[in-house]
Formats: structure tokens, sequence, C-alpha cells
């Protein structure tokens, strides 16, 4: 075949450089059969363009070879598949062609006692005496050796369809291999050394990657060195520890040498020993007592951490068990080091800052969603877990992993997806390696070198580095969740022997934290965790840290019981122990809920599904009035039956009212949010809840005005939501057929039954309870014009659009609008008559035996001194100034501080007292599950009413007293401006 027709068949099939390739297969000394048959498996290499230049190589040195090799087709593979892989082999290969015979047969996996006996063999030594006998210096003999059992494990592992597959077996050989190169460096360092050196033991330990059996192609061997004399002898006594340790460093510098040195046979790899105590400034060389010192008296954690994959390597083997049988029991407790798993974090924390601009985002070992984040996430796992669980207590990241998945540390997803992209990152590293054998964890940028890449994985060039970004993305989500979750370094605080959870340590535990009922606690404990189950499993690991958050709310026992039986109710559910484990902080957020808040439990117990909000805290913002509603019209809309239409609406409205209670007691909603969020959803309810009423009904348009709380966007957790109803067409019909509306509403949303139920109180209507329910707005606006009462006034100072048709609530606030801002004030009897039912309220609506001084809504200081106060300076200045017109209290105040209505002390003072009232009795409805408007007399309630109010555990006195210095102090404010005294 002339070269011109050839290079346009190689270009068709894949090569960069047609014309190169074909001038140098036009003049190999084969058959045409022979020449396809290499070209075939040239072009489906993945590097045809190297192939063919390495196979040119050896052609023009051995002109015989190619025909030799053609004709057994397993040699010709495994070659081709070599020379295209890796440039620098493809030269050692041109440089000791007698090496290509060890890829003539299979390339299989050898044994570890194989690969050391052959090894040693190479150096000239026995391998049951491992001195080499006398002769010339064997370290390049060793260098060719290493190189050729390089070559084999190469081999093998490209000849696998799939590297991933192969990739854990590939780094076992490969570890294996370095022990026993480091047994063979070691005999040659005793030849040289001579005689002295029989007369010390010397221990290497493989550390990182090596001691994991997880090497890389090209890594440096991580070790540790450890020495003693040997027996005394009748011709030799037992040497002193000096001298010893003279030895033992000149030993393992040898050794160090002879991996690491350069000659024509090439290099192996540098052998780091920097993991030792003190590191480089440490003795290279320490005796199993000084090690043992040392890590009983100087060691950092982080020292322990990388003694994690601790294991006996060469030398002296059983001084190696006997190292690492010291150091295992340490590594295992370092977990309880204080502020260990911070340590850790800050660690990864500044390797990534370590790492230079340019090279971010190609980093597959150090980068973000790289191998190290898998490393340390496993490695943290096991060593706070692992203390208690020696399932855990593996070296390798790969079994690590599926031991933290077996036994339900880890999500099987999570797991699945973490294991899979490590083990593609892991040959990502491979292969950027093995091309020249350089040490480097970078992704390559060269088009070439990332075809070669890509074609290994059955990937186009570009696929390669979407392929790294897709896994280290899915890598650093999972790394961040559970390397920093807050349960991790919970559990990491708590005693080893409690986090067992036995029976007599669980008992102490508990009532050492405060719980109240100790053996019915045990009981939960029992329940949520005994058995083989994978749910138990969980239970297990949460169990220690929940115990101490639920101590940490002011009623642990309750809290306790509401986990089991939440747990009962969502054990089974794919999502619920994945969520605690796994999300973050939604354990401890449970844990603060459930102990807290008997009002946010019973909306859990009765349906346990709206705890997935806990895994977000931005799920914990309140939805506003307009997605409610058309959330919840949806959701009527699919019910034909009115009572399951309300009841749909309803479950919605508890899962809002969790949402909000929950951001409150996490201190993610301040008091003006929960008010706004509980106004918008009573309208939302209110709104489609109409709608349901007037099915079937020939009903006129309707609004319902929102009054009191509700129109001040106020409500609290227990208000009811008072209303005026109005119809936009006129007549009597037109009202009956209204009321009829609102008499059905009132009902399904007031129903008893499992949903929340939401009441709504109409007396502040026109004629109160005598008055109708419903009326036009002609009717309306008549009345306000002709009849209306002072009081009726002030209760429009805070009528706004509640639900139903706005249009004609605007309309209706129009028409009164000269009533609720009257132009020039109040008149004096307006304000006497204001103030005498003031008077007569405070009188008649305070409960019989009620400490008017702890009442936080009809007391001195209260909320109604407040609201009044401000309502009547809106009522004597709103006509002259529009900023003014709100329906809110606080921005009515703000706005007559701004007016020089009031002075800055007395508003400071007033809004320190509604807010801390209106907290307050928010909290008390939190804890109790039932409304008051008085702080309570029960220690226990007190004390969780003050903790949610941020007060410290035992403080719930200070909050009685705080209540009434700030309760005081407005009333003072009330007595100058409300009663003019």
């Amino acid at each position: 075949m002339r070269s011109t027709s050839l290079t346009g068949t190689l270009a068709r099939k894949g090569f960069q450089d047609a014309a190169a390739a074909a001038s140098r297969i036009v003049e190999w000394q084969v058959s045409p059969a022979e020449r396809d048959l290499l070209l075939q498996l040239a072009v489906e290499s993945v590097d045809p363009d190297q192939a063919v230049d390495g196979l040119d190589r050896l052609a023009r040195d051995q002109p015989t070879l190619l025909p030799t090799v053609a004709a057994e087709r397993l040699w010709a593979e495994q070659l081709v598949d070599v020379l295209a892989a890796s440039a620098t082999l493809q030269q050692h290969l041109s440089a000791h062609p007698e090496q290509v015979e060890i890829l003539r047969t299979e390339a299989v996996r050898l044994s570890a006692t194989d690969l050391r006996a052959r090894l040693l063999r190479s150096v000239g030594a026995d391998p049951e005496a491992e001195i080499p006998v006398a002769g010339h210096d064997h370290s390049d003999e060793l260098r060719l050796s290493y190189r050729a059992e390089l070559l084999r494990i190469v081999a093998r592992d490209l000849a696998a369809g799939d590297p991933c597959a192969v990739l854990e077996d590939v780094s076992q050989e490969l570890a294996e291999l370095a022990d026993a190169t480091i047994e063979a460096a070691l005999a040659l360092a005793r030849h040289e050394l001579g005689p002295d050196s029989t007369r010390v033991r010397l221990a290497v330990i493989a550390l990182g990657k090596c001691g994991a059996r997880e090497l890389n192609y090209v890594s440096d061997v991580d070790v540790l060195h450890v020495a003693e004399p040997a027996p005394a002898t009748d011709d030799q006594p037992e040497l002193g520890a000096d001298r010893v340790i003279e030895i033992a460093t000149r030993l393992a510098s040898g050794m160090s040498r002879i991996c690491s040195a350069h000659s024509a046979a090439g290099t192996i790899w540098q052998v780091d020993a920097a993991l030792r105590p003190e590191g480089k400034a440490g003795p290279l060389v320490r005796t199993l007592a000084s090690h043992t010192h040392y890590y009983e008296k100087w060691a950092k954690n982080w020292e322990f951490q990388a003694m994690l994959k601790a294991r006996p390597m060469a030398g002296d083997l059983d001084l190696a068990r006997d190292f690492v049988e010291m150091i295992q029991p340490r590594v295992w407790r370092v977990a309880e080091q204080d502020n260990f798993v911070g340590e850790v974090q800050a660690m990864r924390r500044r390797v990534l800052r370590n790492i230079p601009a340019k090279e971010t985002g190609r980093e597959l070992k150090l980068g973000e969603g790289g191998l190290r984040d898998v490393e340390f996430t496993v490695q943290l796992l096991q060593l706070v877990h692992g203390r208690t669980d020696e399932r855990l207590r593996t070296s390798s990241t790969f079994a690590g992993l599926q031991a933290l998945v077996d036994h339900g540390y880890v999500g099987r997803s999570d797991g699945a997806e973490m294991a899979e992209a490590y083990r593609f990152i892991r040959v990502l590293e491979h292969r950027a390696q093995l091309h020249r054998l350089r040490r480097t964890h970078l992704l390559p940028t060269a088009e070439a070198d990332l075809r070669r890449i890509g074609r290994a994985l059955g990937l186009k060039p570009d696929q390669v580095p979407e392929g790294w970004r897709h896994r280290s993305r899915r890598v650093l989500a999972l790394h961040r969740r559970l390397f920093y979750s807050p349960l991790l370094e919970t559990v990491a605080k708590i005693p080893s022997g409690e986090v067992r959870l036995t029976t007599d340590a669980a008992r102490d535990r508990l009532a050492a934290l405060g719980y109240a009922d100790p053996k019915s606690a045990l009981g939960h404990i029992k329940a949520l965790s005994q058995g083989m189950t994978r749910q138990a499993e969980i239970q297990r690991q949460l169990l220690p840290a929940m115990l101490g958050w639920f101590a940490a709310g002011p009623n642990p026992d309750q809290g306790l019981l509401a986990f089991r039986q939440v747990s009962e109710a969502l054990g089974s559910t794919s999502w619920y122990l994945r969520g605690l484990r796994d999300e973050g902080a939604m354990a401890k957020r449970l844990a603060r809920i459930l102990s807290s808040s008997r009002y946010l439990v019973d909306l859990l117990t009765r349906n346990p599904e709206i705890l997935q909000m806990l895994a977000d805290e931005a799920e914990l913002a309140p939805r506003g009035r307009a997605e409610l509603t058309r959330e919840m019209q949806l959701i009527a809309d699919r019910q034909r039956d009115p009572i399951k239409a309300i009841d749909a609406v309803r479950g919605v409205r508890r899962r809002e009212l969790f949402r909000i209670g929950v951001g409150d007691v996490l201190g993610v909603n301040d008091l003006e949010t929960v008010g706004d969020g509980l106004s918008d959803l009573a309208s939302a309810t209110i709104s489609v809840g109409l709608s349901i009423a007037a099915r079937g009904r020939q009903a006129p348009p309707m609004a319902v005005v929102a009054m009191g709380r509700w129109g001040g966007h106020e409500l609290s957790y227990s208000s009811d939501a008072d209303a005026m109803f109005v119809v936009g067409a006129d007549g009597e019909d037109a009202a009956r057929a209204g009321t009829a509306v609102v008499s059905e509403l009132r009902t399904l949303l007031s129903r008893p039954g499992r949903e929340p139920r939401l009441e709504i109180d109409a007396d502040l209507r026109p004629e109160g309870k005598g008055g109708p329910m419903v009326r036009t707005l002609g009717s309306y606006t008549t009345y306000y014009q002709r009849w209306s009462s002072t009081w009726e006034a002030q209760a429009l100072v805070r009528a706004d659009r509640g639900a139903g048709d706005d249009e004609l609530t605007e309309a209706l606030l129009a028409a009164v609008a000269g009533l609720r801002w009257p132009e020039g004030g109040l008149s004096r009897s307006q304000l006497a008559e204001i103030r005498r039912l003031k008077a007569r309220m405070e009188g008649e609506r305070l409960p019989r035996g009620a400490d008017p001084k702890r009442h936080l809504k009809l007391g001195p200081g209260g909320l109604s001194d407040v609201e009044w106060t401000v309502q009547v300076l809106q009522l004597q200045h709103a006509g002259e100034h529009d900023r003014l017109r709100t329906t809110r209290t606080l921005a009515a105040l703000h706005a007559a501080r701004e007016l020089e209505l009031i002075d800055t002390e007395d508003a400071m003072a007033l809004a320190t007292a509604w807010t801390m009232a209106s907290r307050i009795r928010d909290r008390i409805m939190l804890v109790r599950a039932k409304a008051s408007d008085s702080l309570p007399h029960d220690p226990r309630e007190l004390a969780a009413v003050a903790e949610l109010m941020g007060y410290a555990t035992g403080e719930s006195s200070h909050l009685v007293a705080d209540w009434m210095r700030v309760a005081r102090q407005a009333r003072s404010v009330v007595d100058r401006i409300f009663w003019d005294s």
C-alpha cells in the first residue's frame, strides 16, 4: 500500500497525524496481514498515533520483533495497549526491549508473596534470608524488576474493558508491589551496611495511600520506621538504644536512596517519611518506646488521623505489628479530643486555600469535590463513629465508605454516588499519571491528553472535563453535608461510654442531663434502638446526640417522647432517618422543636410528613397570601365534597402554622414576620373557605373585612380572626344569601377534626352581637354615617383587606375613611367615652383571681394599654397626617414619634412593652398548646417560656422581673397620654 493512500485510511480511522503514521508503517518489515492486525489494534487503542510511534521505535531497533509479536494476538494486544497509554513505558521498552517478553503472556494478578519473592530474587537475595549474597550493586536490577512488574500491572489494567471496575484491584497490587520493592531495597541497604545491619530490627510501616492499599501509579510512598535491638547472641551483646537508632537510620536512609535514585535503569519513587513524629524535623527512626511516649504526650490530633491507615509493610513485621497494635487504640480515641472535628474541618479548609489559583478547577486530589473531600469525609465519619463501632475500622477508603453505608452511617444512594465519583476521579488521576509516569493530580488541558483519557473511558475529549466537573459537584455537595454535619460534631463530644447507650450509662446520663423520668426515657430509647434493622442502626447513631439536644431544650422528656412518636410514624419512610442523619442541622432543629413546643408537636404528630421542611432554613420563611391562596384553591377544587375540600385547605393551614412556628422557635422569623405570616394564612384560608361555602349557591360577590389583630397583621397563634362581612349586591335577598354563605364558612372552619380550627369572630361588626352578620355595602355606609358609636370608629382603625373581593373591601374602607380618620380628631365627649369603655373593659374582662401585673393583655402596661393609646393618637391626628393611617400598632407608633406627637423615650417604652407582651403570649401558646394571657405560674412552663424568650436556664425569674419593669414604664406613659393624668 502506498503511503498516500494509507494516509487517507489512517485519517479516516482517527489518527491525528496520519501522514507521519503512514510514513512509519510502510517501512515495517511485516506481511499485509500482520500490518493490518497491528494497525487494527492501534486504532482500537487509547492513542493510535502514539501506539504506531512506539511500534516503529521497536521495529527500528529490532526489525524481526513486529512479525514475532503479530504472530501472537494476545502479545500484540498487550504491547500496543501499553505503548499507546504511556510514553514513558514506551521509552523504557525501547531502552530495554527484552522486557517486551513480559507482555507475551496474559497479565495476571500476582500474590503479595510472589511479588516479594520476585523482587528479592532480582537483587540476588534469598526470599528467606533477604540479604543479597556478595557481589555488585543490584539496585539497577531492582529498578528494572520494578518496571517489569509495573508493565504487567499496567497491561492488566489496560486490558480491562472498564478501568473503573479494576481500579481497586490494580491499586492494591501497586501497594503490594511497593511493599516488595521496599523489602528488596531494605535488603540492599543491609548488604551495603554490612554485618552491623543484622544487629537491629527495623520495621517499615506503610501510611497514606500505600497503607490503605490504594496506591497510584506514581505516588510518594509514605512510611514510618521503628527500630529495636536484635536479641543478644553468644557472639554479640544487645546494642544500646543510641547505636540501634544510628544503624537503623542508616538502613532507612539507604533504603530510601535506592528507591528514589535515578540511573540508566530509571527510578522507582520517593519514599516519604514526613508523617513521622515531629515531621521532617524529627528523627527518621525511633524505638517503639519512643513512639509510644510521643503519641501519649505530644502528638496532635491530625497525627492520629494519619495513623488511621498504618499497616505493617516490610522489614521486621512482628515489630511493625507491635507498633500498629500500640497506635490503633489511640487512633480510635482521638475523636474525643477537644475540638477534634473542628480541627479536621479547618485542616481541610487550609488545604483548599493553598491551591494555586491557576490550578483551581483542575485539582483532582486536593480541589473542591476532589479525592481528598471523599477521603476526609470517610475518615472523619470513621474516627467519630468507629470509637464504638469496630465494624468501621478499616484503612481503605472504599472499604470504609462501604462499611459506613452497610451500617447506616451514610445513605445507600449517597454512598453509591460518592463511591462512583471517587472511582471515576481516581481513574482520571491514574491515566494522567500513566502517560509520563509523573506524579500529577491535575486534569490535563491538552486535547491529546483528554482524547487519550476519554478513549480509555469511552468518552469524547470534551466529556472528560465535564465528567470531572459533574462528579466533583456531587462530591462537594455530599462532603459539605456529611463532613460539616452538626450531628458529627455533637457525637464526637460525647464520651465513648455514653455513645454506646448501655442501660446503666444511659440512665446515668439521662439523670445528669436533667430528664425528669429516666425510666420512661430508657423505655423510649429501647423501643427506638433495639434490633438489627437499618432503622435501629441509624437511631443508635442519632440518639446520643439527640438526647443532648433534647436536654438543651425546656422539656427533654417531652422531646424524647415526641421523637419516638414521630419516628414510629415515619421510621419506615425513605427520607426521615436519612434526613436526620445527613441533612445538616435537621436533627438538631427537630430536637429543639420537640423539647420546646407542645403546640408544634401536636401539629407534627398529626402530620409528621411536614417536618421535611426542617432540612432547609429557607423553607421556614412564611409564604405570602397570594401563593397560599393559589395552592389552597387548587387543592379545594379537586374535592367535590365541601367537607373534604375544607379539610384539605385546613391541612395546608396546619403545615403553614408549623412552618411559621418552627421559624419562630428557631429564631428565623421575628415577631413582625410571624404576625404577617399568620395574618396572610388566615386571609388565604378564609378566602378559599368562602369559595367552598358558596358552592351551589346563588351568592353575590362578598368580602371579608379583617378587623382587630387580623386587620393589624398582628395575629398570634391563639388569635381568632375578627371580621366583618360585606356583600356587593343590594337588597335583602343578597344579604340573606351572604348570611347563609358566612354561616357555612364559619361552620366549615370551626368543625371538629384532626386539622386545626379557625374561629371567625364577628363581634366588631356594627351593633356588635346584636347586629346582622352580613350587610350590603350600602347598609354599612348608611349605618356608619348615621348611627355608629365611638367604639365602632375605633374598631375601624384596624380594618383592612381580609379575604374575598378586595375591591369591595376598598370601597367600604373609602366610605368610612372620614370616620376612622376624622378631620379635627376626637371630641371631648368621644375621648371620654373611649376612656370609660377602657376602664369598664379592664374591670369586667380581667379573669377573676388573676394577678393584673402578670396579665399581658389587660394588665397595666399590657397590650390593651398600648393599643388603645396608639389608636387614640391615630383618631386624634390621622385626619391631619396620612402617615398615621395604618392598621399596624408599631408602624403607627413609629409615625407618631416622627411627627413628634409622642417623644422618643415614651414611644420606646410603649413599643418595648407591646413587643415583649406579644412575644411572651406567642411563646406561652407554643409551650402549652393552650392560649393564655398571663405569665405562667407553673415553674416548668415559665422556665420553658423564658428559654424560648432567650433567657438562660434558671433565669425564669428574670423574665418576670423584666416584664414587670417594662410594663411599669409603659403604664406610666399610658397614664400621661391616654388617661391624661
